[in-house]
């Protein structure tokens, strides 16, 4: 099978399509024909080992000390099952499904084999596999920081800084549906698609400064790690919460530090669970959230995939076509 080789940490000319072998699957696993996968941010920070501060050698110990340990990025697919382990009955072949292995990698491939009882779930007719592509990674973060981490409810008033991209899309989407009041932050540009999206109120970043607005969040969710703690609680509410998904870990201390605070600022993990995906799959059946996709590229053209997730201009998801001609929106 083809698969695109990440050989080393660096630019994104370190990775080139080879042909490699064919996963093969355990008793309790699927083999999944790959029909789209997306370019994360997370690819990014492994492939180029942008990492935060302060988790560069427990990064270089879990992902590989010279270079990437799994050399098949990807962290989410949409495809196609063509076969399965003796012990699965959950599945069978032919079943259109989406998977998110996350930090395990390995979905810039022809094939990928996937725990049945992993980050698996059958794919909604209404999703193309492109689209089902981007379901995961931005998805499932999103969910976890404002409903696990945020506890969002109806009436809350949320920020979202970062609100056109992966994760801030997905959340601006998913605020409203919990029935929250949503100011987007992003660039003046990407305006228009952040108020598509459900935003009652857009911030241009280079021209508006929502700390100086009298209004106070209860949410403030930071999707790219550019917010201090300092600053963002001056705009919350007395009980309100900071939630910093790309935090380093100098930020995480001082998070930690405001625990006894009724103001508080969190961060962690978001996990890879196939619940979350169920239940975003189920938005996307009910026509409340929708992955936005910035550009499809062939998958011979992962390498320029990855320049456009580095130029940090993307808006929404990123997705490498690996097998076009097996996308639809039912199958």
């Amino acid at each position: 099978m083809r698969a695109a080789i990440c050989t080393g940490y660096g630019p994104p000319g370190v990775v080139h399509l080879a042909e490699v072998p064919i996963p093969r699957i355990a008793d309790r696993d699927v083999l999944v024909h790959i029909t789209a996968a997306t370019v994360s941010t997370g690819d990014w920070r492994i492939r180029a080992f942008a990492i935060p501060t302060g988790f560069k050698l427990v990064s270089r110990l879990a992902f590989g000390l010279r270079k990437p340990r799994n050399a098949i990025l990807g962290t989410e697919f949409s495809g196609t099952i063509v076969e399965v382990g003796k012990a699965v009955t959950r599945f069978k072949p032919g079943d259109a499904v989406i998977g998110y292995p996350g930090a395990k990698l390995g979905c810039h491939a022809q094939y990928r084999a996937m725990a049945a009882d992993g980050a698996l779930i059958l794919k909604p007719p209404e999703l193309s596999h492109t689209e089902a592509a981007a379901l995961s990674f931005g998805g499932t973060t999103a969910l976890y920081f404002l409903r696990d981490k945020g506890h969002i409810r109806e009436g809350h008033q949320v920020l979202v800084i970062g609100a056109s991209g992966s994760v801030g899309s997905a959340a601006v989407q998913i605020a409203r549906y919990f029935g929250a009041v949503v100011t987007g932050v992003c660039s003046g540009i990407n305006r228009a698609l952040v108020s598509r999206l459900g935003a009652h109120d857009v911030i241009d970043y280079a021209v508006d400064d929502y700390t100086r607005r009298r209004r106070k969040y209860d949410l403030i969710l930071d999707t790219i790690g550019v917010e201090t703690i300092s600053r963002a609680t001056r705009a919350l509410s007395p009980n309100g919460r900071f939630l910093m998904v790309a935090a380093d870990l100098p930020q995480m201390m001082l998070g930690l530090a405001t625990r006894p605070r009724r103001q508080k600022a969190l961060s962690s993990l978001a996990p890879e669970r196939a619940e979350d995906l169920q239940y975003l799959s189920d938005l996307a059946t009910m026509g409340a959230f929708r992955p936005v996709i910035d550009h499809v590229f062939p998958f011979d053209e992962i390498v320029e995939a990855h320049r456009r997730v580095e130029s940090h201009r993307k808006r929404g998801n990123v997705v490498v076509a690996i097998d076009p001609g097996l996308d639809t929106a039912d199958g």
